[in-house]
């Protein structure tokens, strides 16, 4: 018999034995998940964001930070699922450990998918979030509203030790973009990017609506029962 450790709702840790049941188990060994993932990104506020989103999992986060020795896994997939594969698979063979990584970015109709996979780097190797969205501006230039029609799109994957895909999600978040920024929030696009619905940007929207309506978070969502049943059922 098995008894699992909940502290709360929506935690569980990993099973203890029964001190009543005999001492040799009949089932055969299985490879069980530890209760630490490593988030596999060095973006502080994605880091940030996905800790918040994966909290009711009640597993502990860690982040690239805290292993001096990660490494730096070169993203040179042509899909979001490639990249967050390589960053997963490479990052837990090499730290030996659970390993989640997400790859994201943004999807503008009028620019046949652009900036894609590139969206972190769409102004060049030294790009930052401003100039990106500059970039992104200009290449719109006077493209109208209700053409600039565009989708956030999230791909996670979680990586055992050994490098192998265990769980993996994808979503995305419709909206358009806009001809200037709206708002401070968030990061990335975020300043552009509107909710046709609720006529705000991720910008200026409170981090709660982010929480639930963003692609990232919806990848969670979709995340979260698979996690949790890797850990009971581990």
């Amino acid at each position: 018999m098995t008894f699992f450790t909940k502290t709360t709702s929506s935690e569980y840790r990993l099973p203890i034995p029964d001190p009543r049941s005999p001492t040799t188990d009949p089932r055969p060994p299985t490879k069980q998940m530890t209760s630490l993932i490593v988030l596999g990104t060095a973006n502080r506020k994605k880091s940030r964001e996905m800790a918040d989103l994966l909290a009711p999992v009640g597993i502990e986060l860690k982040t690239l930070a805290d292993f001096p020795n990660a490494i730096s896994v070169v993203e040179n997939g042509e899909t979001f699922a490639a990249n967050a594969t390589l960053k997963a698979v490479k990052q837990a063979e090499h730290l030996g450990r659970w390993v989640l990584a997400e790859d994201s970015g943004l999807m503008v109709d009028a620019l046949a998918g652009a900036p894609g996979v590139y969206s972190a780097r769409y102004s060049g190797e030294d790009a930052d979030d401003a100039s990106n969205n500059r970039r992104l501006l200009d290449e719109l230039g006077d493209t109208p509203l209700e053409k600039r029609t565009a989708r956030y799109v999230c791909h996670m994957v979680l990586s055992d030790p050994s490098g192998t895909v265990r769980v993996e999600s994808e979503a995305s978040c419709r909206g358009r973009i806009l001809t200037e920024p709206r708002g401070t929030g968030g990061f990335g696009y975020d300043p552009l990017f509107e909710l046709v619905e609720y006529r705000r940007t991720f910008g200026e929207s409170d981090p709660l609506v982010k929480a639930v309506l963003s692609h990232r978070a919806r990848a969670a969502r979709l995340l979260i029962p698979q996690l949790i049943g890797l850990v009971i059922d581990a």
